[in-house]
């Protein structure tokens, strides 16, 4: 019998977990609109520029463990309003950013919405995977990683609508934006969420014990890290979107910024649902083999400075990009039980890859060009490539060892 998407029961809180999605979505995609904006305004290179995201995901890398204890001991709940706080704060932060004009204080904003980005995707992401049967995790954590692509897609237009024009105010969107989270926070303090308790069955049990501790797991070890790369490759290729296109004279920056949205983003959202749908009938760890293999392929023919070619290759590979995260996400919690919050925070730092890709690959468009420096997010992509392969043998290693037990028994 075919599982449902989402337990019945769940249904309501699946929908409203779901708008945690849209919102920081809405924050990472805005970042590459401003790392461009700094480049101009303050007439700075692209390396000093990738410092908004190196601040932003600092903050994940800073708050991943604090945000991991404080919601195994206070409930997911708690840990979505501290989250929508910090968020709405850093954001209202942008308004005497503005008055000092200081990038410097901008970069302290972006550390403070990073380390509420934390509180949120810690509390989201292991919540939305428990919400069902553990088969359709990674399907229903594409469904609602769906609505971060629609939030990325927005933001670039909504941002190079209000940033790249005449007397330009930075601050007014992220002003809008720091209003509508903090009411979220006021929606969720009044609405009550059921507790997840981790499965208890004999498997679920018999797995715990398989994973006594987390350092001696390989498999979520080595999904840590392809996690870590794949947001090398992810937010290092958002960042300098618009530079790519720009620099190359494909576009001017306006309609660079329409095509990150409405092209680029778009096929992200989209790759999302896609990917849940098909993952409802495929294996997840088949369906991550060919994404990756698809992405390496992309970003090398971006490398290779194909014309036209390496253009449209840049904006395919977002569609294959985008089951990544929620995948890779959901195969690292598989089996572990109750010490799923405690793995969700090591999860959670994984995007201090954001902090480190932009920067490398800033450095690397100063000093080689633009075209060269994609080889940071083809590096990150190989390791992916590698993690689908060693997921889907040791899956494929799994079912061949209960077919043994059952045909035993």
């Amino acid at each position: 019998m075919k599982k449902a998407l989402v337990e019945k029961k769940y249904l309501a809180t699946f929908i409203l977990i779901t708008s945690l999605f849209f919102m920081w979505g809405f924050a990472h995609a805005i970042l590459d609109v401003l790392n461009k904006h700094f480049q101009e305004v303050l007439e700075m290179t692209k390396t000093r520029s990738a410092l908004v995201q190196v601040m932003l995901y600092t903050g994940y890398f800073t708050m991943a463990i604090p945000a991991g204890l404080f919601i195994s001991r206070r409930g997911y709940r708690a840990g979505v309003i501290v989250g929508l706080l910090l968020y709405g704060i850093g954001s209202l932060l942008f308004i005497p950013g503005e008055w000092l004009m200081s990038f410097e204080f901008f970069l302290f904003s972006l550390f403070v919405i990073g380390c509420g980005l934390t509180f949120l995707e810690t509390s989201a992401n292991p919540y939305v995977t428990e919400l069902g049967a553990r088969q359709t995790a990674a399907a229903r954590l594409n469904m609602a990683q769906s609505f971060n692509g629609l939030g990325a897609m927005c933001a670039p237009i909504v941002g190079g609508w209000l940033i790249f024009r005449d007397n330009a105010s930075v601050a007014l969107p992220y002003m809008g934006l720091g209003i509508f989270v903090l009411l979220a926070a006021v929606v969720f303090t009044r609405v009550r969420l059921p507790e997840i308790h981790e499965d208890d069955s004999a498997a679920g049990s018999a797995e715990k014990a398989r994973n006594a501790s987390l350092a001696r797991n390989f498999a979520f070890i080595f999904g840590v890290f392809a996690l870590f790369c794949y947001e090398i490759s992810e937010i290092s290729i958002n960042s300098f979107f618009i530079n790519y296109a720009t620099d190359g004279n494909w576009f001017d920056k306006p309609t660079a910024t329409t095509l990150l949205s409405l092209g680029g983003l778009m096929l992200f959202m989209v790759g999302r649902v896609v990917g849940s749908l098909v993952m409802s009938r495929v294996k997840a760890e088949a369906v991550l083999v060919v994404c990756a293999t698809a992405t390496v392929v992309t970003t090398a023919i971006v490398v290779a400075d194909c014309g036209a070619l390496s253009m449209g290759a840049l904006i395919a590979g977002y569609f294959f990009e985008s089951i990544m995260f929620p995948t890779i996400f959901a195969l690292s919690l598989r089996g572990l039980g109750e010490k799923t919050k405690r793995a969700s925070s090591f999860l959670m730092m994984t995007p201090v890859g954001g902090a480190v890709g932009p920067w490398l690959m800033g450095w690397m468009a100063d000093a080689h060009g633009m075209v060269l420096s994609f080889v940071v997010p083809l590096a990150g992509f190989v390791v992916v490539w590698i993690y689908s392969i060693f997921t889907l043998k040791n899956y494929q290693a799994m079912k061949e060892h209960l077919t043994i037990i059952k045909v035993g028994r």
